[in-house]
C-alpha cells in the first residue's frame, strides 16, 4: 500500500532522509520511531505529496506521489503534527467545508460527515467552536477531517502529541479501530504506544532506517537479552572490582555501575551462551564468596526502550 525506493530529501547541506526503502502492507499499522531530527516528519510530508523528494520514488495506494500527485492525495488522509484548524469555525462547519473541498456533494457528503463524526466520537462537540475545544477533541476533529473522504491510507504525524493519558488512549483506540479498513503509518516518540498498536515498527536514525520489524524482532536484532539489576553493599570495595567480579560470572557486559548511598548498583546483561543457567544463582554465590550484602537482584526482559537506545546511539 506504501512503497518507497531510494527516497532522499536534501535541504542545502542537510540530508534529512537518505535512500529510504520500506513497504507498508494493506491494513497494517506501522509505527515510525526516531530521535528528533531523524527524518520522520520529512518522510510523512513526502508521502502525503506535500513535499517533493530530492531523489527516489514513493508510491501510495498505487499512485506515485510526484508524477501522479493529485490522485495520490485523493487516496491519503494526512494529519500533520501541528493539526492546522480554523478556530473560528465549529467542528461541524469545518468538516462540511473540508468535505466540499474534497469534492463531496449531496447525500454522499452528509453520509461521510456523519460517519467521520461517529468514528471519532465528536458528536457532543460538533456545534462548538474549534478554538474552545480541548487538545484531545481538536486531535479528533483533525482525524475526522483526515478520514472524511474515506482514504485507504492514513499518515499521522505525532497524533497523540500533547494529549493527557486518557486522551492519548482514546486516540490509540481510534487508530486500532481504523486498522480494520485502512493502512496506517504514524510517527511517535512514545515507545510503549508504538509497541501497543503497531504491527511493525521502523526506527529512523540520522535519515536512515536503523531497523524495521515487529517489536519482538527489533528486540532480537538489538540483542534483546535478559538483564539483571544488581545492588550490593560492599564496604571498602571499589565499583570496578565489583564489575570485574560480575563479568567473570559469564555475563556479556556489566554496564551503568555506580556507587550510590552506600550501595553499588549495576546492570548486568546475560550472555547468549548462558543458556538454561540462571545467572542470579551465580551472582548470589559471588556475593557470599566476596562478603557482599545482596540488597537487590531482579531480572527483566530487555525493553523496546533499550533496543531503541542501542539502535540510535
Amino acid at each position: 500500500m506504501i512503497s518507497t525506493k531510494g527516497l532522499t530529501k536534501i535541504y542545502g547541506p542537510v540530508r534529512a532522509i537518505d535512500a529510504l526503502e520500506f513497504e507498508v502492507r494493506p491494513r497494517e499499522v506501522m509505527g515510525f520511531l526516531g530521535p528528533n531530527g531523524a527524518g520522520k516528519t520529512t518522510t510523512l510530508r513526502i508521502l502525503s505529496a506535500f513535499v517533493a523528494p530530492t531523489a527516489g520514488t514513493a508510491v501510495v495506494a498505487g499512485r506515485d506521489v510526484v508524477s501522479d500527485n493529485l490522485e495520490a492525495r485523493r487516496r491519503i488522509g494526512y494529519l500533520p503534527e501541528n493539526n492546522p484548524l480554523y478556530d473560528e469555525m465549529d467542528a461541524a462547519e469545518y468538516l462540511e467545508w473540508t468535505a466540499s473541498v474534497r469534492g463531496l456533494r449531496g447525500a454522499g457528503k452528509l453520509k461521510r460527515i456523519r460517519s467521520s463524526v461517529e468514528a471519532c466520537g465528536i458528536g457532543s462537540v460538533a456545534g462548538e467552536p474549534i478554538g474552545l475545544l480541548s487538545k484531545g477533541y481538536r486531535q479528533r476533529v483533525g482525524l475526522a477531517a483526515a478520514i472524511l473522504h474515506d482514504p485507504p491510507v492514513l499518515l499521522l504525524d505525532e497524533p497523540t502529541s500533547g494529549l493527557d493519558p486518557n486522551q492519548a488512549a482514546e486516540v490509540r483506540g481510534l487508530i486500532g479501530r481504523l486498522k480494520a479498513e485502512k493502512t496506517v503509518l504514524f510517527s511517535t516518540h512514545i515507545l510503549s504506544e508504538a509497541q501497543a498498536i503497531s504491527d511493525r515498527i521502523i526506527i529512523l536514525h540520522r535519515g536512515r532506517i536503523a531497523a524495521c520489524g515487529t517489536p519482538q524482532e527489533l528486540l532480537a536484532a538489538a540483542g534483546g537479552r535478559r538483564r539483571l539489576s544488581v545492588s550490593v553493599k560492599a564496604e571498602g570495595t571499589d565499583p570496578e572490582a565489583v564489575r570485574k567480579k560480575l563479568e567473570s560470572l559469564g555475563a556479556l557486559a556489566c554496564g551503568d555501575i555506580r556507587a550510590e548511598g552506600g550501595e553499588i548498583r549495576a546492570m548486568v546483561e546475560e550472555a547468549e551462551e548462558s543458556g538454561a543457567v540462571d545467572l542470579r544463582e551465580r551472582v548470589f554465590q559471588a556475593a557470599v564468596e566476596s562478603g557482599w550484602t545482596l540488597l537487590e537482584l531482579k531480572r527483566g526482559e530487555a525493553s523496546l526502550e533499550s533496543a531503541f537506545r542501542e539502535l540510535t546511539q
